[in-house]
């Protein structure tokens, strides 16, 4: 009898053992060809009330804009606090191309991190806390030193909307320089006082540049803010080539700019799912 049940049982565990098995290596599988998004979807182990999907943005966001030359080692995209519009919620100080759901921090509008942890936060956390605590309606920020931007920001050719993807930039680009109000400094927005001119400078627009720098853009979501990002970057490069066509380029109008801006906004999920295929085998290695 005992020898029965003891064969019996061996045989159930071998054929469970090997389910299991089976079990993982689709799994495995899964992972490797980027099917299985656990990464992303898990909950931030330091920020465990906060919905995955938001942290999952903040790390697509950052990622992909690496991926596009907008973002090199430097640069960083925020969310404000669904939770709390009073707190924002940023990486560590990490390359863009590095971030993970774990990396994402929660911040004052002083800049001052809730908790820690012992890990480093970016120096210029002030360009966030600031446009949050002066523009409500801003719910995502995106800070870069995107190479297609600079010259514009140092030269007196401001920057125009050249076709309709970037057509936000339609309304206006102010161009905001450090030295003006703060001297001779190292170009860094590194205090609250610094933050505030910035913001001031980019008033009700959805994009600012900074001379010798590089740019911010913001949004009503993470989303929007870096698809702004990207496209001012490409609205940048083709304006240099269209100027250096000779004659003056055929800009959008300010009402052509708002007319289809509107359509970024309705097709803006089309985008995302793209750029967050990208992305997400990334975060499965």
């Amino acid at each position: 009898m005992t020898r029965k049940f003891v064969a019996r049982w061996t045989r159930h565990c071998w054929a469970a053992s090997r389910r299991l098995a089976c079990i993982g290596t689709l799994v495995a599988v899964g992972l490797l060809a980027g099917r299985i998004d656990v990464s992303a979807q898990m909950p931030s182990a330091s920020l465990p009330g906060v919905d995955p999907a938001l942290l999952e943005d903040i790390v697509v966001g950052s990622r992909v804009l690496a991926d596009f030359g907008v973002l090199d080692g430097f640069g960083h995209v925020s969310a404000r606090s669904p939770s709390n519009p009073n707190h924002f919620l940023m990486s560590r100080s990490l390359a863009p191309a590095l971030v993970t759901a774990d990396d994402i921090m929660e911040f004052d509008l002083d800049g001052n991190p809730v908790d820690a942890h012992g890990r480093k936060v970016f120096l210029e956390r002030f360009i966030h806390a600031e446009i949050y605590r002066s523009r409500p309606d801003v719910m995502g920020v995106v800070h870069t030193h995107s190479p297609g931007v600079i010259p514009f920001s140092v030269s007196k050719v401001p920057l125009r909307a050249m076709f309709h993807n970037p057509s936000f930039l339609a309304v206006g680009v102010p161009v905001w320089d450090i030295r003006k109000d703060f001297g001779e400094t190292n170009m860094l927005v590194s205090n609250s006082a610094i933050g505030k001119s910035l913001a001031a400078a980019l008033g009700d627009k959805p994009v600012v540049l900074m001379r010798g720098h590089g740019d911010v853009t913001v949004g009503p979501s993470v989303k929007m803010a870096v698809f702004r990002a990207y496209y001012t970057d490409v609205d940048a490069r083709l304006q240099a080539q269209a100027l250096a066509l000779g004659g003056e380029p055929n800009y959008l109008t300010p009402g052509e700019g708002v007319k289809a801006d509107q359509t970024n906004f309705a097709v803006i999920d089309r985008i995302w799912n793209l750029w967050r295929m990208k992305v997400l085998p990334t975060l499965a290695k």
